[in-house]
């Protein structure tokens, strides 16, 4: 039987067992839809299930990828309104996997991760889900770091300075084309940075696919932590909208979003949902808008030159298609920006 990619079985399970309490022996799946960090079922001979989560197998960017992080942040939030799965262990001793992992509870729910999963969901509980996720979001923007021992995960002012340059870096040093353009709109948008309004968590990649949904509409669980830290929390607002609605229909394939479905409501009904729950001025979303834009496409060139590279695994990948999506959001944050 062939291993799943970046998992040593035998030391792994050896580990889990003697960590979380698991029984041997353990089988492990891979979950198709994660584009960054590697993600897998794990189910025990009792039939008793967890998710274990590990980075990438190679051309892994510097500070990216922290598994010890992802793991503090969503232990510190279980004791918060913010639905997040129990972490039960993190493993950072490479004598047991060529990467660091953590483990955390199996959620039961389901990921509404593209369109036809939209349609799929009860007409009547689609707004419950907006008003759900919607709600997660201001909840998780409402806790105080210091009164959750995560003070120190980032600097508190400074954010979407910090972010520009940190992906601005990402395509300097990482990707193999040239993208002119990255640098043109990143002048752009260094020049015109918002006021930041207060300090608060923000995920980094928060919209409906990176979260579990229950039968009933109301969010499970928010996963993918990896990009969480303190700053600006109206960009994480911002890239919740952008992810909404219909897209032209030459990138339709990487912007199949469920939101684009009747009954989900409109970017702006997500915009006046969050207004009333934070109170928080949102008179300048466009530039936070143009920037999700900018960093999305940074964030899907570095994931289609790992790709390229192989570090992804067996997974199907459409390169042309990046490099098209890539492209328009490009010119997306420049039609933005005015």
């Amino acid at each position: 039987m062939t291993e799943p990619t970046g998992i040593d079985v035998a030391r792994v399970t050896e580990w889990i067992v003697a960590n979380v309490g698991a029984v041997a022996p353990l089988s492990f799946a891979a979950f198709d839809n994660g584009a960054s960090n590697l993600t897998y079922a794990v189910t025990d001979s009792t039939g008793a299930k967890m998710v274990l989560r590990r980075p990438p197998v190679s051309h892994v960017l510097a500070s990216a990828h922290d598994m010890a992080r992802e793991y503090r942040v969503i232990s510190a939030l279980g004791s918060t309104e913010v639905p997040v799965p129990a972490t039960l262990g993190v493993c950072t001793d490479s004598a047991v996997n060529d990467g660091d992992f953590y483990v955390m509870d199996f959620v039961e729910g389901a990921v509404v991760f593209n369109r036809a999963d939209g349609e799929s969901v009860e007409f009547e509980v689609r707004p419950q889900m907006t008003s759900s996720l919607v709600g997660a979001l201001a909840a998780l923007h409402a806790v105080d770091p210091d009164a959750v021992g995560l003070s120190d995960l980032g600097r508190r002012d400074g954010y979407c300075e910090r972010q520009l340059r940190r992906w601005k870096r990402q395509i300097d040093e990482g990707s193999d084309r040239d993208l002119g353009l990255v640098g043109e709109l990143y002048e752009r948008l260094v020049g015109s940075v918002p006021a930041q309004q207060g300090v608060g968590i923000v995920h980094g990649d928060y919209r409906m696919d990176n979260c579990i949904m229950c039968a009933g509409g109301q969010v499970a669980a928010v996963l993918d932590w990896e990009l969480c830290t303190l700053g600006d929390v109206l960009s994480d607002l911002a890239g919740l909208v952008m992810w909404w609605g219909s897209h032209p229909a030459e990138i339709t394939r990487m912007w199949d979003v469920p939101t684009a479905v009747e009954g989900f409501g409109t970017a702006g009904d997500v915009l006046e949902l969050y207004g009333g729950l934070s109170g928080r001025d949102l008179s300048e979303l466009d530039w936070y808008l143009a920037f999700q834009h900018w960093r999305l496409a940074c964030i899907i060139e570095g994931v289609r030159v790992r790709h390229t590279a192989g570090a992804m695994g067996e997974t199907d990948y459409d390169e042309a298609e990046a490099r098209l999506f890539v492209d328009y959001l490009l010119g997306r944050c420049g039609e933005l920006l005015g």
